[in-house]
């Protein structure tokens, strides 16, 4: 498998270095450099970075030891690193810090070697990746498509081979849907279960998450293991059981193929029924999310006093969107935060997880999703139809897998694993059964610097 955890190895083993790899991503940035990936690069810390790794003493060696990393331009921050949000009014006032996050470190300390920035939509407002003033971020699969948002940039770059993992945050869908435009895998993690701090800026009221997107699920397993510090449980089960929900909105081959991924699960000795898709919390809980959304931006503008003019119109008309609301609305917030956690927690009275699709339909064209309108009901609308009920696991803190379960139309298609919070170790354990059976990707580029 030509993923994170192989290329770690092969630099344990001597069959490549550190410095090697790292040489390798940064060629394969300038020549994938099309597909719009990759914001922004420190070459030169890059190259330090990784012939320091090669000198690390081998018992102090993390599980991805040497492997070089991307952080997303949005969320946590990493050391010599300037994140920009993809706005071009933070991009000319960023400085990249002087340390890093609790989650950078925890990154830094599993041996990733963060060296460059990915791409996002202006403030991850969209289900695509076209940050402003820069080309767009293309699908691998197909360039005039959008790897999703706004872990997009992140995701293009795993699929494409310029790095076996990346950075990747979720408020409303950031994380899964990226991995399902793309072929990947990605967690989003119970509230609370990574680093959010020292200064929690991306928490949101609680409903972002940040890890990764990966090309494998012990790739995830892994990574989670390590930045969460806590061991999984020691037993599972015996019958584990899992709902089978699929929304309406959802096109044949994304009905298919989780019912594929279900018979899967029940070959492997899961007990799978159908049930109701949660549409009726998802759309609460896309509500919620866009609220908070707003608040965040229209505070985030306030600190930094960027003008609405300075911004792209559909993020100035969400700011405003924020500014208009009460002290009082936005403490509702936090009690309907609390009761669609409460109503989702029952989700789980006779199931342990949830699979459903990620998304509705294929990835649409580059473009589909317009940041120069200031039609935010639209807007949001058409990411709620594109990726149905992906902000309930946000709003509710629950943890959610993608991953990918095939082809369709030569595109990749995913499915996701939702459980109770604390469930995450559970998803990497069902992800990997559905993993195990799964049609084989052959993805658009092998992984920068892997030995053949």
């Amino acid at each position: 498998m030509h993923d994170a955890t192989a290329l770690a190895a092969a630099i344990a083993d001597g069959h490549t270095t550190a410095r090697r790899v790292m040489d390798a991503s940064l060629v394969a940035c300038e020549a994938q450099a099309a597909l719009g990936a990759v914001v922004h690069l420190n070459t030169a810390m890059a190259q330090e970075q990784a012939s320091l790794a090669d000198r690390h003493d081998r018992d102090q060696r993390g599980p991805f030891h040497g492997v070089p990393f991307l952080m997303k331009d949005l969320g946590a921050t990493a050391k010599g690193l300037p994140a920009s949000a993809g706005a071009s009014a933070l991009r000319t006032i960023a400085a990249a810090p002087k340390a890093d996050s609790d989650l950078a470190a925890a990154f830094r300390s599993a041996g990733l070697i963060p060296f460059g920035l990915s791409a996002t939509p202006p403030f991850g407002l969209a289900l695509s990746t076209e940050p402003e003033g820069l080309p767009p971020a293309r699908n691998p699969w197909d360039q005039d498509r959008t790897p999703g948002g706004s872990s997009g940039g992140a995701a293009a770059a795993v699929a494409a081979g310029v790095v076996a993992m990346a950075h990747a945050t979720d408020a409303a869908g950031s994380i899964r849907v990226p991995a399902a435009c793309c072929g990947l895998a990605g967690l989003k993690p119970s509230r609370g279960a990574v680093p959010g701090g020292p200064d929690f800026s991306n928490h949101l009221m609680g409903i972002a998450s940040e890890l990764v997107l990966a090309r494998s699920v012990r790739d995830i397993a892994t990574l989670f293991a390590h930045v969460h510090d806590r061991p999984p449980p020691a037993t599972w089960p015996e019958s584990i059981r899992i709902g089978l929900a699929l929304p309406d909105r959802c096109d044949a081959p994304q009905t298919a193929g989780a019912r594929a991924a279900g018979q899967v699960l029940a070959d492997a000795g899961c007990i799978v029924v159908t049930i109701p898709a949660p549409d009726q919390l998802g759309a609460e809980a896309h509500c919620i999310a866009r609220k908070i959304l707003s608040v965040s931006l229209a505070e985030w503008l306030a600190i930094l006093d960027i003008p609405d003019e300075a911004v792209p119109a559909l993020a100035a008309r969400t700011a405003a969107e924020g500014r208009a609301m009460s002290g009082m609305d936005v403490f509702a917030l936090s009690r309907d935060v609390a009761r669609i956690s409460g109503l989702a927690h029952a989700l789980f009275d006779n199931i342990d997880a949830v699979l459903t699709p990620v998304l509705a339909t294929h990835p649409p064209d580059v473009g589909a999703f317009d940041l120069t309108t200031p039609d935010t009901d639209a807007h949001f609308a058409q990411m709620e139809a594109f990726a149905p009920n992906a902000a309930l696991a946000n709003v509710a803190g629950l943890p959610a897998f993608a991953l990918p379960f095939g082809m369709a139309d030569g595109l990749p298609f995913g499915v996701q694993l939702m459980a109770a919070k604390g469930g995450d170790d559970l998803l990497c354990l069902l992800a990997s059964l559905i993993e195990a059976r799964a049609p084989t990707l052959r993805y658009p580029g092998p992984v920068a610097g892997m030995p053949r």
